[in-house]
């Protein structure tokens, strides 16, 4: 009879909490929204995995000797992986858009601005029953709205490990509702007139100014802003792998073999931190809350700029692309073509909206670096 005691308190059932069934629930919703709705279903699909695996009773995946206990300290606590993944990134990423037309370089500097108002947003949340948010705490928060989910890891990582699960879930999230939450904010901040604009054709770029620009924008961080160096440098390296023309196969792993096989561990690590004593409590809906102020206000800033610039250029500038500002490369760049197109069938601006959304890349980066030498020391 003891052995079957000792048998039944060895199962599952005997062990589930039901913080451990709502997490489960969650994981699978997050699965749900890979696979059938197709939101980001690259990390969302490990994570979901991960936050499932992570609330297995008993089974101790999180626990000190446990494969995602490793895989989060050996990649997330140590910046490793979010860094590997912006190396790919940059690898993908074509700046062509951004050095034939710089200015566009201020757009995505504008829409970092919902970083820096979240982040008094976050403070603001203290005065709430059950939410106390330390300054570092609030800095993970805002970088939210840098839309770029490995800089919200990295930071989150840096400055409140604590939070990690509940910022990249708001994250990535935000990401993926780009074409939901994007459009309306841009139509309300544009006349019809405005969306309709075409812009002049591009000039050509370069290759050597391809290959000069990330040394450029390396040189330049190292001399003003040491700390976004390490995602500023990987961005860089991978984006100069890709334009030198000289290491193909080296460009081609980091597109591909490598940013695959570091998202597949990313993701799984992220989800070891969706247990149900970190995730289930009112700091996680505040977070969730203050990732979609962040989101919009940095897609309303990019526009607004858009719409300033304009005035005084004298080449036309639609302001759509501005939207393009917040990063979620290159989704919020699809979004301001397609509502580019509504307004007009012959307005085509996805290689003009790909200047900011690059420079929302970098931009989101600097913030990160910015936020990193403020209050992480």
């Amino acid at each position: 009879m003891d052995s079957l005691y000792t048998l039944w308190l060895s199962t599952g059932l005997a062990n589930f909490e039901l913080g451990q069934v709502i997490m489960m629930v969650v994981g699978c919703g997050l699965l749900y929204l890979a696979i059938a709705r197709n939101f980001e279903p690259l990390l969302l699909l490990p994570m979901g995995f991960g936050a499932i695996l992570t609330n297995i009773p008993v089974a101790g995946f999180s626990e000190a000797g446990g494969l995602l206990h490793y895989i989060y300290y050996a990649g997330i606590d140590t910046g490793i992986f979010p860094l590997i993944i912006f190396m790919g990134v940059g690898a993908m990423t074509d700046f062509s858009a951004l050095i034939g037309n710089p200015k566009t370089l201020l757009l995505g500097a504008a829409a970092q601005f919902g970083i820096f108002a979240t982040l008094f947003g976050a403070i603001a949340l203290n005065y709430v029953p059950g939410i106390e948010f330390t300054l570092k705490d609030a800095s993970a928060i805002a970088i939210i709205g840098g839309a770029d989910g490995p800089t919200a890891i990295f930071l989150a990582s840096k400055l409140a490990p604590e939070l990690l699960g509940a910022i990249a879930v708001a994250a990535y999230s935000y990401m993926a509702l780009v074409p939901i939450i994007q459009p309306p904010i841009m139509r309300a901040l544009t006349t019809d007139k405005e969306r309709k604009i075409e812009m002049a054709q591009l000039r050509p770029v370069t290759k050597i100014e391809k290959i000069i620009f990330p040394l450029g924008v390396l040189l330049m961080t190292i001399f003003f802003l040491p700390s976004a160096t390490p995602l500023v440098g990987m961005f860089c390296l991978g984006n100069l792998m890709r334009e030198s023309g000289v290491v193909d196969r080296l460009s081609s792993t980091a597109q591909n073999e490598l940013i695959n096989i570091t998202t597949i561990f990313l993701g799984l690590g992220v989800g070891s931190k969706l247990s149900s004593e970190a995730f289930l409590n009112v700091e996680t809906l505040g977070i969730l809350g203050l990732g979609a102020v962040a989101f919009s206000i940095g897609t309303a800033s990019g526009v607004l700029m858009a719409k300033l610039m304009n005035k005084f250029s004298k080449v036309p500038i639609n302001p759509l692309i501005g939207a393009a500002g917040v990063s979620a490369v290159p989704m919020a760049a699809r979004v301001a073509n397609k509502v580019g197109l509504e307004a007009n069938p012959h307005n085509f601006l996805l290689m003009h909206a790909m200047g900011p959304n690059v420079a929302g890349v970098l931009g989101s980066a600097v913030a990160a670096g910015i936020l990193l030498a403020l209050v992480g020391t």
